[in-house]
């Protein structure tokens, strides 16, 4: 008799052999206008140099821009959600700055995360439907700190899912969307001075050890476990990811 499948083997892998990995966008905002009574984040030049060495590593193209305005931001995006993806595998956008409340901060003024997004939905950006949008956002949501809590060992835990395959002939325009958040709604995120942002240097560093071989949204789970064992003073900090993803995400070496 046949071994049953395990559920994660119904789950297809997106197809990422297109001649170009893709273009990866940095926004790293270290200043700011004085209007905005926003501190200068230092620091985050050394988490702009270490993510684009590490996607560099995965094949991308990456772009980076130091202290846009909000324009200048957008029109970037803009150009970006209009170039042509059709030969690219994925896309990916990361914003390092200051954040709140689904906003994150240009040099000049906020921008809506929403508005962001919307231009790489499928009905406004065709050749990246059915690809890979990732965007990572190194940016306060709120200033809440988390406390340090004693919990249980999950080590025997265990489940078991099933589910229905299904051929998908049309996809929301939502789809493929992976939202990454340095953390929860209405929390605070940490940032050293020299080193950069605990997030940063924890995906960098993940990135660097199993970017080619992990699934990316475990890979991303490792990134939280790794993020929430450190500790400012006695704050925490939980970084946290929301899935719209319809396929299994590696970035496996492309062949020569």
């Amino acid at each position: 008799m046949a071994c049953q499948k395990k559920a994660s083997d119904l789950i297809p892998e997106y197809k990422m052999d297109y001649k170009q990995r893709g273009t990866a966008l940095i926004f790293n905002q270290e200043r700011f206008l004085w209007k905005l009574k926003l501190r200068e984040r230092h620091g985050t030049a050394k988490d702009k140099e270490d993510l684009t060495e590490r996607f560099q590593q995965l094949g991308f193209h990456v772009e980076p821009y130091n202290d846009s305005n909000k324009k200048i931001m957008m029109d970037k995006l803009r150009k970006a959600a209009e170039a042509d993806h059709t030969d690219a595998d994925c896309f990916v956008c990361i914003f390092l700055s200051h954040g709140e409340d689904g906003h994150v901060f240009a040099r000049d003024d906020k921008v809506d995360i929403k508005e962001i997004t919307a231009l790489f939905r499928g009905d406004q950006c065709k050749s990246l439907v059915g690809k890979p949008k990732i965007f990572i956002f190194q940016a306060c949501r709120g200033d809440i700190t988390d406390n340090a809590v004693t919990g249980m060992s999950q080590d025997e835990m265990s489940s078991e899912v099933e589910e229905d395959a299904a051929i998908v002939y049309t996809l929301p325009a939502g789809a493929d969307f992976l939202m990454c958040y340095c953390v929860a709604e209405g929390f605070a995120a940490f940032r050293h001075t020299t080193l950069g942002s605990f997030y940063i240097q924890d995906l960098c560093e993940t990135l660097q050890e199993q970017g080619s071989t992990l699934e990316f949204t475990e890979l991303l789970t490792l990134v939280n476990l790794k993020v929430s064992r450190r500790t400012h003073g006695i704050k925490k900090q939980m970084p946290c990811f929301t899935s719209m993803l319809t396929r299994k995400l590696y970035f496996r070496p492309k062949k020569e």
